[in-house]
């Protein structure tokens, strides 16, 4: 049987009792200094349930055996549940659960583990317990009793609330975290078939459209794209063409091209733009087609094979 804690005549605790309080008290107040400023959801929770199950050791030495248990059952498990319906709605980052924050946290908590174990064996092999007796059979019935007869004859509305709202949380939990979809997963292949059936029905454009300001007229990998300020961005062709002397120049594919670039760019004379007045774009009817430009001529090697 467990024995509540004895007093002393002064009114303290006994050795026995007086070690044990000393050694719990500080665990929970680190447990509820951990709930407060861990910044890991994972970290709170375990500091929640070591402060709960530090207060249900102190309720079961002080011969409060029922709160002790409820204090495990209720408090630890509802927390224990809350912490669950978190993980279910934000989750865990697998990256950043094989991180270990604190690099010597094993080996602390293994000499922690050992420091609590050699404590609790030092103090049960060294402390004269009183000879434990039976409570009377009203003492043990009494408090039950009375902790049911105040919630369910005193706050039925409240107990029936409070049940209410675990009920929805657990619905709600299940509900907002379920991965059952509706349709069928769209796939890329789902995707491809969808814009070329809307390309042969409303003739709408498949690729993406290029940015504001591009202006391109050559698409093949072996062509370095010009820059803004007019260069050439050869690092765009590929190392293996460039090694092989097979990249192509702006003057082979787009001579007119290299005609354009000294042509000055008229300003718009907008705030901050100063200079001459915004070009005129004549009507669509009237924009003279520009002619194709023609094929490049094959290098005379590839002729000599022919």
């Amino acid at each position: 049987m467990i024995t509540p804690m004895t007093l002393t005549e002064s009114g303290t605790l006994a050795g026995g009792e007086a070690v044990l309080f000393w050694i719990i008290a500080p665990l929970i107040v680190l447990a509820a200094l951990g709930l407060l400023f861990a910044r890991k959801a994972v970290y709170a929770a375990i500091g929640v349930v070591m402060m709960m199950v530090g207060l249900a050791f102190v309720y079961v030495a002080q011969g409060a055996v029922f709160l002790g248990v409820v204090q495990v059952v209720v408090y630890t498990g509802a927390i224990m549940m809350l912490f669950l319906f978190v993980l279910m709605l934000i989750g865990v980052d697998s990256a950043e659960s094989r991180i270990e924050a604190v690099r010597s946290q094993k080996p602390l908590a293994i000499v922690a583990g050992l420091g609590v174990l050699i404590g609790l064996l030092g103090i049960e092999l060294t402390t004269a317990f009183p000879t434990p007796t039976d409570y009377p059979a009203d003492v043990i019935n009494e408090n039950p009793l009375r902790i049911a007869v105040t919630l369910f004859e005193n706050f039925p509305l409240t107990m029936q609330l409070t049940g209410a709202l675990l009920i929805v949380a657990a619905v709600s939990a299940i509900t907002l975290t379920s991965r059952e979809r509706i349709g069928r997963k769209v796939t890329q292949r789902d995707v491809a078939e969808a814009k070329m059936h809307a390309w042969s029905k409303r003739g709408t454009r498949i690729a993406q459209l290029p940015a504001a300001g591009v202006f391109a007229t050559h698409n093949a990998t072996d062509v370095a794209a010009p820059t803004g300020t007019g260069g050439v961005a050869h690092e765009g062709v590929p190392r293996v063409l460039r090694v092989r002397g097979q990249e192509l120049t702006i003057a082979e594919v787009a001579p007119h091209m290299l005609q354009e670039r000294d042509v000055p760019i008229a300003q718009s004379q907008l705030p901050g733009m100063p200079g001459s007045a915004k070009p005129v774009i004549p009507p669509r009817n009237e924009v003279a087609v520009a002619p194709k430009p023609e094929a490049p001529e094959a290098p005379a090697a590839e002729e000599d094979e022919k």
